[in-house]
């Protein structure tokens, strides 16, 4: 039984060795037991201008910078310009009427809860170069093939 366990134990080890030595794909720029610094945020695009969505129902993405937008159970920052309410004045694009159902359909006066948190859904995008080459194409382009 020892020689049994102590084999088990050298089979183990010769296994993690080989293991080891495999190349696994990754985006790290370093081996896994350097600690990295993080690389700095890429900033957001901030444009104010309304993007073109990839597929139909993808939720419009955030056309400006939202650093320090309080969304969370005590406010949301977003319905400051989004709301009904305030659309007028801020000129903003007023937040969907889907945004006022509830789970079963029915119309709300206000927010649904279940929609309050806007980043969620909602994303800014970064002025970034892509991590690793991108061949995603949009609906429409896939529609003309």
């Amino acid at each position: 039984m020892k020689y049994l366990s102590i084999s088990i134990v050298a089979i183990a080890l010769l296994a993690g060795t080989a293991f080891a030595e495999d190349k696994i794909a990754t985006l790290r720029d370093a081996a896994i037991t350097e600690t990295l610094s993080p690389p700095a945020m890429a900033p957001a695009v901030n444009t104010h201008l309304k993007q073109v969505r990839n597929y139909p129902e993808q939720p419009p993405l955030i056309p400006h910078k939202i650093d320090g937008y309080q969304v969370d159970l005590n406010a949301n920052k977003c319905l400051t310009c989004h709301s009904r309410a305030a659309v007028g004045e801020s000129q903003a694009p007023m937040i969907s009427i889907t945004h006022f159902m509830d789970r079963e359909g029915q119309f709300l006066a206000s927010v649904s809860p279940r929609r309050f948190f806007c980043n969620q859904c909602h994303v800014t995008q970064a002025e970034a170069r892509p991590l690793i080459e991108n061949t995603f194409v949009d609906i429409d382009t896939l529609l003309k093939q």
